[in-house]
């Protein structure tokens, strides 16, 4: 990266645009934007050194509300520009940022290669279960039974989960956060910046107009501790107002199970240690759902490696010092060339 401004020198209005934000009063992409400011000042990258890339839908308006540069660019196709940008400047931050709608359906195979060639974006994913913007059709993750303008009856369809189609793709940092929760967020924002290649966060995000607490049975606060596991590296999977029930495999039929600690015989060493490196554990948590298991919140898989704009560059330090050629004209001109004659 370029020069890195210290925290002191930024607050989260240097990411303010003077734009108005034209998003339905009470939606949770104002909690979102909020974080993201917040956590961009924290992080400290100069404004200029920042690019916000979306697709279509509400929450491509994002790049309109922050004071970077930014491309509010075609629908499924911010993957693809942003990774353009990453490949001609990658000393930029690049953001990409969509809906389910957007990153799963018309753009999910641009998000399928720019995560499985990791490249070096931070892809926030707006999950709200429906297609908003174009007033409330279901989507690619619309749970069965969802009633819609294009559903009236109720969707048939089997809903895609986010996390395990990112994990599916290749991904190398997944993680999940909660649009109302402005003390997690940050911190898995963070996480994925810090991360070198793609990372892919999903966030959870209420449409208050077209699919109002769809996440109510996890993500409100009086439910929470009961149905939200915020996992951690390193530490047990443990939940529950009371941190009395936790998550271990049942050997039997190599599956997840819900289990009480200090109830037949279990105790702590029986509950399972989240490990971030770990896929197969990873692809458990993120199948997790409620009323059986409660969700994983936070980084649920996280395994560096080399990022593609790293491995594209280093190619081509490497053929320069190859080729004999000194630059284009040179290079235009060498090899098998040839010279037509006027009659």
């Amino acid at each position: 990266m370029n020069d890195i401004a210290t925290a002191a020198e930024l607050s989260a209005k240097d990411f303010t645009s003077d734009q108005e934000i034209r998003w339905c009063p009470g939606c949770g992409d104002y909690a979102i934007v909020k974080s993201v400011r917040k956590t961009l000042a924290e992080i400290g990258t100069p404004t200029e050194n920042v690019v916000f890339v979306s697709g279509i839908g509400c929450a491509a308006r994002f790049p309109y509300y922050m004071a970077t540069y930014g491309f509010h660019t075609i629908h499924g196709r911010a993957p693809t520009i942003a990774t353009g940008v990453k490949l001609a400047n990658p000393e930029l931050d690049v953001w990409v940022v969509g809906g389910d709608g957007d990153m799963l359906s018309i753009g999910g195979n641009h998000t399928l290669h720019a995560l499985r060639r990791n490249v070096d974006l931070n892809i926030l994913l707006f999950n709200n279960e429906i297609y908003g913007l174009t007033k409330g059709q279901y989507s690619p993750t619309s749970r069965e039974g969802t009633q819609s303008p294009s559903t009236p009856m109720g969707s048939v369809d089997h809903p895609v989960s986010a996390t395990s189609f990112a994990l599916g793709a290749g991904a190398r940092f997944v993680a999940r956060s909660i649009d109302t929760d402005q003390k997690h967020m940050p911190e898995v924002l963070k996480r994925a910046h810090a991360h070198k290649g793609a990372s892919f966060v999903e966030i959870f995000q209420n449409c208050i107009v077209y699919n109002d607490g769809a996440f109510a049975d996890f993500a409100e606060k009086k439910a929470a501790a009961d149905t939200q596991l915020h996992v951690a590296h390193g530490e047990p999977l443990v939940f529950g107002a009371e941190r009395n029930r936790g998550i271990r495999i049942n050997h039997d039929i190599l599956e997840l199970e819900v289990v009480s600690i200090g109830e037949n015989g279990v105790t702590l060493d029986d509950i399972l240690v989240h490990d971030e490196t770990n896929l197969t554990l990873a692809g458990w948590l993120a199948r997790m759902e409620t009323p059986e298991f409660p969700v994983a919140i936070g980084v649920l898989y996280c395994d560096p490696q080399e990022s593609y704009e790293a491995a594209v560059w280093r190619q081509v330090e490497e053929a320069k010092k190859k080729s004999p050629a000194k630059g284009l004209n040179s290079l235009l001109q060498s090899g098998h060339t040839w010279t037509v004659e006027p009659h």
